[in-house]
């Protein structure tokens, strides 16, 4: 029923988080969407904003892909329905009431193929011992970047967890103009021998970056 009303009008419940604020999962014309009060965060413009950044990445050499950002699951439903992309994903995500979401609300499964890590991307990148081939970073907070992440102590830890040749895609911005810290980061990565490009204002709203390693 919930479903059929969202062709007519919105429905919208919320809930609370100590991370991030109060979340609204809402139907609207037959979809479910999680937001915050000021961005989509799962299953709306973010979904075709990751795919259109995935599309320009070859998955086929992709064997391992590490998720800074869970959100509702909308880039793991992205990559295994629309690219088909089976192999081993690990997500990450600070927030264990969105964890919850994503598990309950839009049927997110861990499987053998799937490893969901309750943690602070941060504290998780200056530990981490593994490589992956595709690393994806969307750790928005509502519609802000927490600053940490454009430090580059943490793009460091980034590049050590990219494998020869690995690929990084970040959703870097929503600010009409690069910052100076997004600058220092597209620099550090030119420096790091990666062929980075940017997306400026996608969808008139978000700065993605693209850097495949040389």
């Amino acid at each position: 029923m919930t479903r059929l009303l969202s062709n007519l009008y919105p429905v919208t419940k919320t809930i609370k988080s100590d991370f991030s604020g109060t979340l609204e999962i809402t139907w609207y014309n037959g979809k479910k969407h999680l937001n915050t009060k000021n961005a989509n965060y799962s299953f709306g413009s973010l979904q075709r904003i990751l795919k259109f950044g995935l599309n320009n990445i070859d998955l086929n050499s992709i064997n391992s892909i590490l998720l800074l950002g869970l959100g509702g699951g909308s880039v793991i439903e992205t990559l295994r329905s629309d690219f088909n992309y089976k192999k081993s994903i690990t997500a990450v995500d600070i927030d264990p009431v969105i964890i919850e979401i994503a598990k309950i609300e839009f049927d997110l499964i861990e499987n053998d193929q799937l490893k969901i890590v309750c943690e602070d991307a941060l504290q998780f990148m200056k530990i981490n011992k593994d490589q992956y081939d595709l690393i994806i970073i969307d750790l928005f907070i509502d519609i802000v970047m927490p600053k940490p992440f454009l430090e580059l102590s943490f793009w460091q830890n980034v590049i050590k967890a990219s494998s020869t040749n690995g690929s990084i895609l970040f959703n870097a911005s929503l600010e009409k103009t690069k910052s100076n810290s997004l600058n220092d980061v597209i620099s550090f990565l030119k420096t790091r021998m990666y062929q980075t490009v940017v997306f400026e204002k996608f969808n008139d709203t978000n700065t993605i970056i693209i850097a495949k390693g040389l």
